[in-house]
């Protein structure tokens, strides 16, 4: 579930009077898997540090912190050391995926993809309000809650979309989650709905 606006601000408030660093996991929402580059732009914060990975390489193995301020001052020369620091290939991988998100309008895609994602998951659950819930999340990260009397769990529903040729996965065990590329089309949206549907219809009847 993501973070509300006013949470974040709060925190960030309590940060900037106790001194304390505001930090932020981007490894799984970052590079543009929210709709905009980074998760926390979606709240209205700017976190002290925070960190990425995953998408960052495009499937390269790559993990990286980004700090501002007197958080960018913690580490000198010699204090941290890694095996595989500064790793050529997974640099030039990581510089790859930017060049692309940059001159591909990627973004855009994952916020229209997302749109539609959302409206055709809250049609699906009106339609089955006995099994579905609340539809949630950012961009191209959605949720589907599953409600507790649907007499199914997360991961048996994700089974059931697999036989339909449709991988999903279950967070935790009342949630499917969808995690689509972030160069989905519409048209592969509008299967990925279908074959969802059809899981859903199975399990019902």
């Amino acid at each position: 579930r993501p973070g509300t606006p006013s949470f974040f601000q709060t925190a960030r408030s309590l940060c900037d009077q106790s001194g304390a660093l505001l930090m932020c996991d981007e490894v799984q929402v970052g590079m543009g898997r929210s709709g905009s580059l980074w998760g926390h732009q979606q709240l209205g914060v700017t976190p002290d540090v925070f960190t990425s990975a995953k998408a960052l390489g495009g499937g390269v193995p790559i993990g990286a912190m980004l700090a501002r301020g007197e958080a960018a001052d913690v580490f000198g020369p010699g204090d941290h050391a890694s095996t595989y620091g500064g790793n050529p290939l997974a640099c030039a991988a990581g510089l790859a995926v930017a060049t692309y998100l940059s001159e591909n309008d990627v973004l855009s895609n994952v916020r229209a993809r997302g749109e539609q994602l959302s409206e055709g998951l809250e049609k699906i659950a009106k339609k089955y309000p006995s099994v579905l819930g609340e539809v949630r999340g950012w961009g191209l990260l959605k949720g589907v809650a599953i409600r507790d009397d649907a007499g199914c769990t997360a991961a048996e529903l994700v089974g059931d979309a697999m036989k339909q040729g449709l991988l999903l996965v279950a967070a935790g065990p009342s949630v499917v989650r969808f995690v689509p590329p972030l160069i989905v089309n519409e048209s592969e949206i509008d299967d990925a709905l279908k074959r969802f549907e059809a899981a859903i219809a199975s399990r019902v009847s």
